[in-house]
């Protein structure tokens, strides 16, 4: 590794793990490091243009000396053929494309503010199109190519932009920085709410009109702040009119309450159009115009219910449940050209395949891309081409091109093949066994390289977080489980009670049971994998995680000393004083109610309340905090750390103060590896 690492031992442990044998010399491979990993292209944003010809993206590579990421816009041809760089700034994303397939928007924030740039498909100098004050962050080109709806966060009783600017600049001249609330949510992931909503605006395509704001005064935000995205509005096929979701309710902080909205592109009073108290949102109109199909939550104040695909017909206003009966979550849906048939993606046992259904209640979703992690799909305007993105837990993600039914599968982009031809990584290897009360769990587990079963290799068990989310089969850069393998370890991944993928009630059963069920498929897992893996290590095991998966290590330092080492990241400690969270209504759904309705919740999930054990065990803990993350306030960390240090424990605290609930910023990550596999050297291989 290129990093100068202060601890000699780890950096020989490190090194001998990754070139051991003579095989990696005679190869020229080696395990990965995490040079290899910060060097990777980080590939998004796939595009399709509406032709088919050509699929537009973006492509991210980590700048050490800056600190961030460099990003640009790419386009490669859908049938094959050499990817081309269309944009150099390094601020640039979120392409889309003309009806004409001519000209690609995107947003850039090239001069310091992000603006909307235009782009010829052959290249060119980019033409700025925005100069507005706050800045762009979301855009939709229309279909009939005249306008672009884009995002911006105004003052809702400003009328211009003039007086959006002179707020900003009064705001940033005032010496005085407090902050006063009288609502609920003041606050999100890692900032603070400054009297700004998201609104929802047009500009012509031309640039000859400035732009108007089509949501002017809203006290809402265009998407949801708490969970939209760029799926959450869309252009009706004529360009008149946009589909759009909000949350309107008055305490946002307990509301999953999203619902669809109609405006007309040419200005007027928005329209309601669905009523139902669950999330309501990524809306596509179907080609021929008739409906929008959508997908919802139909729980109130349930974040992980299963997502519906549901159908809004545009004629009577009837709306339609399409895949009641189908016990998966729908996402990124996309319309045939026919208007017949509606794609998604879903998560589904470590892997996202795609489905196709027809637009038609009782319809079966059929799976037309399997056996992969799938996402952001994108269909031709003639429905013959879909392009996606294709990752795996050996492969970054890469563009890919397919027909419209599913066959001709190709990979258009090979971006960081040079350094993969270079590695040596083992696949993961998926396993069942019965967890709690028999139910069937499934996991992963990743061999080491150069892996020898004669030897017996430590074993590092992720815990996943969410909690309703999944381990998937899929590259990940803040937690890369072929990091962990490469440095001599067996790396197990349990998708225990509470993950999605494996069905409603799978998921359903960590309510209210966030240290039960959970708990007892993790142990289970571990037994069952020490029993089926002779050359795992039982006396050498580490139990690591964020967010969740921190709450799950620190469970786990609090109930059982089966552990050499524990690792907690952005962990829950004490349930009560996690109150102090933004998104209330996630802590009031799980432990089925507040702190003063349901108190005995509260304390028996919380690790805090089994503290006296911390002394008792003593498993070296290695804690991680941001202090700008407002999901787990990072006092909960300072809590277990306190406990930790008061009983005994060998721990050690580190503080990220320019991080959120996770940790972007290339150098702090290469802090944030060096501290982590040391801390597993030091109680694994020591």
């Amino acid at each position: 590794m290129r990093v100068t690492l202060r601890r000699g031992g780890f950096l020989i442990l490190l090194l001998a793990g990754l070139w051991s044998n003579s095989t990696a010399r005679q190869t020229g491979k080696h395990a990965i490091t995490f040079d290899d990993l910060i060097r990777m292209r980080r590939v998004a944003e796939a595009a399709i243009s509406p032709d088919g010809k050509w699929v537009a993206y973006s492509v991210a590579i980590a700048d050490m000396e800056a600190n961030r990421s460099n990003r640009n816009i790419w386009i490669v041809p859908s049938g094959g053929g050499a990817p081309a760089q269309l944009t150099q700034s390094g601020r640039d994303s979120s392409p889309a494309w003309s009806p004409d397939s001519r000209t690609l928007a995107f947003v850039s924030s090239r001069d310091g503010i992000p603006q909307i740039y235009l782009i010829a498909r052959d290249g060119g100098e980019p033409r700025k199109l925005t100069s507005v004050s706050t800045g762009v962050d979301l855009l939709k080109w229309s279909p009939d190519g005249n306008s672009i709806a884009f995002t911006s966060s105004v003052y809702p009783d400003c009328r211009d932009d003039a007086c959006n600017g002179a707020r900003d600049a009064e705001r940033e001249k005032n010496k005085v920085k407090a902050r006063a609330y009288e609502h609920l949510l003041y606050r999100h992931w890692d900032h603070w709410y400054e009297g700004k909503r998201s609104h929802l605006f047009i500009v012509a395509a031309d640039g000859k009109a400035a732009p108007r704001d089509l949501t002017a005064g809203a006290e809402y935000d265009v998407p949801p702040d708490q969970r939209g995205g760029p799926g959450d509005f869309s252009f009706s096929p004529d360009g008149r009119e946009i589909c759009f979701a909000a949350v309107t309710d008055r305490m946002e902080a307990v509301s999953t309450n999203a619902d669809l909205f109609l405006v007309p592109v040419a200005g007027g009073t928005s329209r309601r159009i669905t009523t139902n108290q669950g999330f309501d949102g990524y809306p596509v109109y179907a080609p021929d115009g008739r409906s929008i199909a959508y997908h919802a939550q139909l729980t109130a104040g349930y974040e992980s219910d299963r997502w519906r695909v549901m159908l809004y017909d545009r004629q009577n206003g009837a709306h339609q449940n399409l895949s009641e009966k189908f016990d998966r979550s729908a996402d990124n849906l996309a319309w045939s050209a026919d208007s017949r048939t509606i794609y998604f993606t879903t998560e589904d046992q470590t892997l996202q395949p795609v489905y196709a259904m027809e637009a038609r209640a009782g319809a079966e979703p059929k799976k037309i891309l399997g056996d992969s992690y799938n996402a952001e799909i994108s269909l031709s305007r003639d429905g013959s081409t879909l392009a996606f993105t294709r990752t795996s837990l050996t492969m970054p993600s890469e563009i890919f091109a397919a027909a419209g039914d599913g066959s001709d599968v190709r990979q258009l982009t090979r971006h960081n093949e040079e350094i993969l031809n270079g590695l040596k990584m083992n696949a993961p290897e998926t396993f069942w066994f019965d967890g709690a009360a028999g139910t069937r769990v499934q996991a992963m587990l990743i061999r080491p390289p150069d892996f020898d079963a004669a030897r017996k290799y430590p074993l590092v068990v992720m815990l996943h977080g969410g909690p309703q989310t999944m381990s998937s089969n899929a590259w990940g850069y803040r937690w890369n489980q072929q990091i962990f393998s490469a440095a001599g370890y067996a790396t197990l991944m349990i998708n225990r009670r509470g993950s999605t993928g494996y069905g409603q009630k799978f998921t359903d059963e960590i309510t209210d049971d966030w240290g039960g069920k959970p708990y007892e498929d993790i142990m289970k897992g571990i037994d069952h994998t020490l029993a089926t893996y002779p050359f795992v290590d039982g006396n050498r095991m580490a139990a690591v995680g964020g967010s969740y998966g921190g709450y799950m290590a620190n469970w786990i330092a609090t109930h059982t000393g089966r552990f050499k080492a524990i690792i907690s990241h952005a962990g829950i400690f004490n349930k009560a004083s996690m109150y102090a969270t933004e998104e209330l209504w996630f802590e009031e759904h799980d432990m089925r109610g507040t702190p003063w309705t349901n108190p005995e919740s509260y304390r028996k999930w919380s690790p805090v309340s089994y503290a006296a054990n911390l002394g008792k065990f003593k498993t070296p803990t290695l804690v991680i905090a941001g202090e700008q993350d407002f999901r787990v306030p990072y006092t909960q960390s300072l809590e277990f750390f306190n406990a930790l240090q008061r009983q005994d424990v060998p721990s050690k605290l580190v503080v990220f103060p320019d991080e959120g609930h996770w940790v972007l910023k290339p150098q702090n990550s290469r802090f944030w590896y060096e501290t982590f596999m040391d801390w597993l050297a030091r109680h694994l291989k020591n």
